[in-house]
């Protein structure tokens, strides 16, 4: 809040680089994952949150850099810590030109929360897949992030701008037990497009 987005739900200007999966346009799960969107921000509350748009729903494979976060071990060690995000995402270019893509994998969801959804891979295969283009990532970027080995994956529908009250937690709790037995039901599995390097 404040560096992200404002306290009206307007998103600020926030440069950075990062490498994410979107979900499957025009797939079953996005329609899903719309439909679960849809139902938090129908919810009285939901002015409280800010939304991001559909079309950037996507898990986060790595962070990349960002703007107001240029300090050590969010950045490579051997770069200059004031470096134009432009140049460091054309020196990204450059690595990921060489980056050989690893195995595909699955994600399923774990939990549904006011803010999005958490997921994990659907297998300890996927789980294992997930973790080796993390660290492959991790050799590419040149830095890891303290949370690299047990990062929480996740789909973001929208950030907080201000807390709930104490009297709609009973109403969101239901609610969201509600839509994560949906997304089980009608998306076991979150279909992903392949990890893509995007900067912002």
């Amino acid at each position: 809040l404040g560096t992200r987005y404002a306290t009206d739900g307007r998103f600020l200007r926030e440069p950075g680089n990062t490498v994410v999966s979107h979900v499957t346009a025009g797939s079953p799960s996005e329609a899903a994952v719309l439909a679960v969107r849809d139902r938090l921000m129908a919810m009285p509350e939901a002015g409280q949150f800010a939304f991001t748009h559909p079309s950037s729903l996507h898990m986060t494979i790595f962070q990349g850099i960002i703007e107001y976060r240029r300090r050590l071990p969010f950045w490579p060690t051997d770069i200059a810590l004031d470096t134009p995000i432009d140049v460091m995402t054309e020196h990204y270019c450059g690595r990921l030109k060489h980056f050989v893509p690893l195995e595909p994998f699955r994600a399923r969801v774990t939990d549904v929360t006011p803010t999005g959804l958490a997921l994990e891979g659907d297998s300890a295969a996927d789980r294992a897949c997930l973790k080796a283009w993390r660290d492959a990532l991790a050799e590419a970027f040149g830095y890891r992030h303290p949370d690299h080995d047990d990062y929480a994956f996740h789909i973001t529908y929208a950030y907080v701008i201000d807390w709930l009250d104490d009297a709609a937690l009973p109403r969101w709790q239901e609610m969201l037990g509600e839509q994560l037995a949906y997304l089980r039901e009608r998306a076991p599995v979150i279909e992903l497009d392949p990890p893509a390097f995007c900067s912002f």
